[in-house]
């Protein structure tokens, strides 16, 4: 498991509040998906590669850690280090979400403002979405964008584990037996 981070920056977040205004974006109540098909969205990488979810997981299980707001990234990386820890191997891909029209034209700024704070090889595994932002935040809601919201998709992309109330070890144990499940089933 790589360790990545979602180093948004002051720039994302005065382009995301400006957005939330000029464009009339809201906050979606948080909800659980679980047992949905994970909405189609395009998505980004940091090393340039274009990349679709959740077709990227087709086949095999995927985890997607994804942050609507730049202070998630602490439980972001609460999850990443507990999951390296643990030796939860899965393909993950951290998905830094960031609705709104001016955040879209601005994608370049607040992409290279995250590179500079993640290591080159980690690139790969940070898929950022703008277009199709806000079909995740209706999705698993964007409330208390604070703490990340973990999905494991199983291989057809359906959420098979969700939680959206932070990192904790009982919570990691909790997708170790899913993906163990998903795994064995």
């Amino acid at each position: 498991m790589r360790r990545t981070h979602l180093a948004l920056g002051l720039a994302a977040i005065a382009a995301a509040t400006g957005s939330a205004l000029l464009t009339g974006c809201s906050a979606h109540p948080r909800r659980d998906p679980t047992g949905e098909e994970f909405p189609s969205v395009r998505a980004t990488r940091l090393d340039g590669s274009e990349l679709e979810l959740p077709a990227a997981g087709r086949g095999e299980p995927l985890l997607l850690l994804v942050g609507f707001e730049q202070d998630a990234q602490f439980d972001l990386d609460r999850w990443l280090l507990g999951l390296a820890q643990a030796g939860v191997e899965v393909r993950a891909f951290e998905v830094p979400t960031i609705p709104g029209l001016i955040p879209g034209m601005i994608s370049g700024t607040i992409d290279s403002g995250m590179r500079r704070g993640i290591p080159e090889e980690d690139w790969g595994a940070v898929a950022t979405v703008y277009d199709d932002a806000d079909r995740i935040a209706r999705f698993t809601g964007n409330e208390d964008g604070l703490t990340g919201r973990i999905l494991l998709l199983d291989r057809d992309g359906r959420v098979v584990f969700f939680h959206d109330r932070g990192y904790s070890v009982g919570t990691l144990r909790r997708l170790q037996v899913a993906l163990t499940e998903l795994r064995n089933g």
